[in-house]
C-alpha cells in the first residue's frame, strides 16, 4: 500500500518492509560482533518496539536474554515530554551488559530515562539500539550505538509504530502527508 488513513490522517509510504528488513540485519551483526562473550540482557521498551525487537532476536546469533518493559511518552501524533512507566524491570540486572531496545529515538527522554534507571540497578554497561532515529530532534547526550534507519522530524506509523493505538500491524512505515492534510483542510 503506498497510502493509508488512520484515525482520518492520511500517511503515505515512507520506508519499505525489504529496506527495514536489511538495515535490521545490519545492526543484528553489529551487535553479534561487538557483543560476542557478553551474554547481553536485551530489554526491549513496549509497545512500539515489539516488532523490531522480535526480528531482531531472529538475527542475533550470541548467547543473550531478553525482557520486557512498558512506558509512554505519547500523546497522538506529539511527544508529551514525560515518562510514564507502567511495567518495570524484573531481572537483576547488576554487572551486566544491557542492549535497550526502542522503536524510534526522537527527544530522547525515553531513553534517558531507561538509561538513568538502569544505572542506579548497577549494570555494568547500557547500550541503545533504535531502529528510527531522529538527530533533529535529538536533545539528550546519551550515546545511540545501534541505529538501524535515521530518519527526519516527521510523524511516522507502522511496524510498531501507532497513531493513537492504530497502525502498529503494518508491515512498512508511514509518514503523516501533510500536503495531503493540508489539502484536506482548506476544501472544508
Amino acid at each position: 500500500m503506498s497510502n493509508v488513513i488512520i484515525h482520518n490522517h492520511s500517511f503515505k509510504m515512507k520506508i519499505a518492509a525489504s529496506e527495514i528488513d536489511k538495515a535490521v540485519a545490519d545492526v543484528a551483526r553489529q551487535i553479534n560482533t561487538n557483543l560476542k562473550g557478553k551474554k547481553p540482557l536485551f530489554l526491549a521498551v513496549l509497545n512500539g518496539s515489539f516488532m523490531f525487537a522480535s526480528d531482531l532476536m531472529k538475527k542475533i546469533s550470541i548467547e543473550c536474554e531478553i525482557s520486557f518493559i512498558k512506558v509512554a511518552s505519547y500523546e497522538g501524533t506529539t511527544s508529551s515530554g514525560t515518562m510514564k512507566e507502567l511495567i518495570g524491570i524484573n531481572e537483576d540486572i547488576k554487572g551486566r551488559t544491557v542492549v535497550v531496545i526502542e522503536d524510534i529515538v526522537d527527544t530522547g527522554s525515553t531513553v534517558e530515562s531507561v538509561y538513568n534507571q538502569l544505572e542506579k540497578l548497577g549494570a555494568a554497561e547500557i547500550k541503545i539500539a533504535t531502529l528510527l532515529f531522529k538527530p533533529e530532534a535529538y536533545t539528550r547526550s546519551i550515546p545511540i550505538e545501534y541505529t538501524a534507519i535515521v530518519v527526519p522530524n516527521d510523524f511516522l506509523v507502522g511496524y510498531g509504530l501507532d497513531y493513537n493505538g492504530l497502525g502498529r500491524n503494518l508491515q512498512d512505515i508511514y509518514v503523516l502527508d501533510y500536503k495531503a492534510e493540508e489539502n484536506k483542510s482548506t476544501s472544508k
